[in-house]
């Protein structure tokens, strides 16, 4: 837990905590896109600072600034109109996997791995960002995203069994 004796010392000590994990997420989710990665960075550091005061010191400071994170990616997938395509097609539209080789080593499963997450719909990317890299808590991730606890997991299920269903052919037989 950080304590704060003056505001710049906790800025620098939170910034030095958080901001590679931050920018790795932000690169994972803005597909790989530096750029954009370092202003989303900044951004969210800056809605911190700005926010310091009504922010209460209880040793949860990724959480909090990863809920920052979240909304600074939903905002800008609004803008997109990102969310509202990959909801409305959920169902319908398989993953291309027509370009993933099929080797057995564990770096072509990564590779692949890989390849799958960054044709997740954004929402579905995240989601499984914040669980699984980030290894926040389910109820984390639900007042993060702000969708309730079951969504999460429901949401969490469907993102694994596209996984699954994608690396079928690397499955060990």
């Amino acid at each position: 837990m950080m304590h704060r004796t003056n505001s710049e010392n906790w800025q620098k000590a939170l910034y030095d905590r958080y901001a590679r994990r931050l920018q790795g997420f932000f690169l994972r989710q803005l597909g790989h896109d530096a750029q954009a990665a370092d202003d989303a960075t900044h951004d969210t550091f800056l809605r911190a600072f700005e926010a310091q005061q009504r922010f209460q010191t209880d040793g949860n400071e990724a959480a909090w600034l990863f809920t920052i994170a979240y909304n600074l990616l939903r905002n800008r997938y609004r803008r997109q109109a990102y969310e509202n395509d990959y909801l409305a097609t959920l169902d319908r539209q398989p993953l291309d996997t027509t370009d993933i080789e099929l080797h057995l080593d564990r770096q072509t499963l990564l590779t692949a791995l890989k390849r799958v997450l960054d044709g997740l719909p954004p929402p579905l990317r995240t989601l499984f960002a914040l669980r699984h890299e980030e290894g926040l808590t389910v109820p984390q991730v639900s007042e993060i995203m702000q969708i309730p606890e079951g969504t999460v997991k429901s949401r969490l299920h469907k993102t694994m069994t596209i996984i699954r269903k994608q690396l079928k052919e690397y499955e060990y037989q």
